[in-house]
């Protein structure tokens, strides 16, 4: 079989349809909007020093705090960076932007994923849809008893 492509069409120039086209220039326009983006999780953090006498001991205790822990991956390891409170109110918009691109890139995968599965030209199978039953229920053959495995 000759694979053949067209030779004025231009690669890429799938044509979306006018709701789909849409939704991309919404998010793409949303997503210049952002500017300034921060990875990672902020948590607020209590704690207690552990000196007697401090109200972090007292009945009932008063931890320290709150101190804002920013964790994020850095080539494959944790860092953690505390944040002081004028920091974390500075920063806080950044957070929220990172969260909302993770969403409108999910939005535009899910848009494109959708048009490469209504693709006519698709003609094989996806490698993660489901096996035919014949193939699925076949028993695995099991090794004879005493025999020795071939791989080492």
């Amino acid at each position: 079989m000759v694979n053949r492509v067209d030779p004025r069409r231009e690669p890429g120039s799938m044509r979306p349809d006018p709701d789909d086209a849409a939704k991309a220039r919404r998010i793409g326009a949303e997503l210049a909007r952002l500017r300034y983006v921060l990875p990672g999780s902020v948590s607020a953090r209590y704690t207690r020093c552990g000196r007697g006498g401090c109200r972090c001991m007292a009945d009932p205790p008063r931890p320290h705090g709150p101190y804002w822990w920013w964790t994020r991956k850095v080539n494959a390891k944790t860092v953690t960076k505390i944040l002081t409170d004028d920091q974390y109110a500075d920063y806080r918009p950044w957070f929220d932007n990172a969260r909302r691109a993770k969403e409108m890139l999910a939005e535009l995968e899910a848009l494109s994923l959708a048009k490469v599965e209504a693709d006519p030209r698709s003609t094989r199978r996806d490698r993660g849809s489901a096996k035919p039953a014949a193939v699925a229920s076949r028993p695995k053959a099991k090794p004879a008893q005493g025999a020795r495995s071939r791989r080492r």
